[in-house]
């Protein structure tokens, strides 16, 4: 499994705007330029999001985007499933795909689950809350090595 461009910028992205104020949307244009991410691309990344459930999108003069719920709600594996599909390492363990028939013969069929479940672990309990707290930290601690 490789997570593709798409998948490191939504979740920098969502992790961007766990970091703003959620009373105030956030303009896609901000939002691009914070995380150095053309502003086309970040606009497929959010439309991804809108339609999985993940951000509301305001229109008008005070628009932009905002998460659809808690940041601690919102799992990395939620924003990842959303980009890449299935996290699965192997074909066999894919939910929509064909059943494996050597299943109970593989000597790495047990190998690829426990990958798998560990995978799937890792990722679905992780938030995006979790991801911003780090960056936060990362922040104060770059700003205090500068002396800031």
């Amino acid at each position: 499994m490789k997570i593709s461009t798409k998948g490191r910028y939504a979740l920098r992205l969502m992790i961007e705007l766990a970091k703003f104020d959620q009373t105030t949307p956030v303009r896609l244009k901000e939002l691009a330029e914070r995380q150095n991410i053309s502003e086309k691309y970040a606009e497929q990344i959010i439309g991804l999001m809108r339609r999985g459930g993940v951000v509301n999108a305001k229109r008008g003069t005070q628009g932009g985007y905002e998460l659809a719920k808690n940041p601690k709600d919102i799992s990395v594996g939620t924003i990842l499933r959303l980009t890449e599909g299935d996290l699965s390492p192997v074909p066999c363990l894919e939910n929509n795909g064909v059943p494996c028939e050597r299943k109970y013969s593989c000597a790495t069929y047990h190998l690829w689950e426990k990958l798998n479940q560990s995978i799937n672990d890792v990722v679905d309990n992780t938030s995006i809350a979790d991801l911003a707290e780090i960056d936060r930290l990362n922040l104060n601690d770059m700003m205090m090595g500068a002396g800031i």
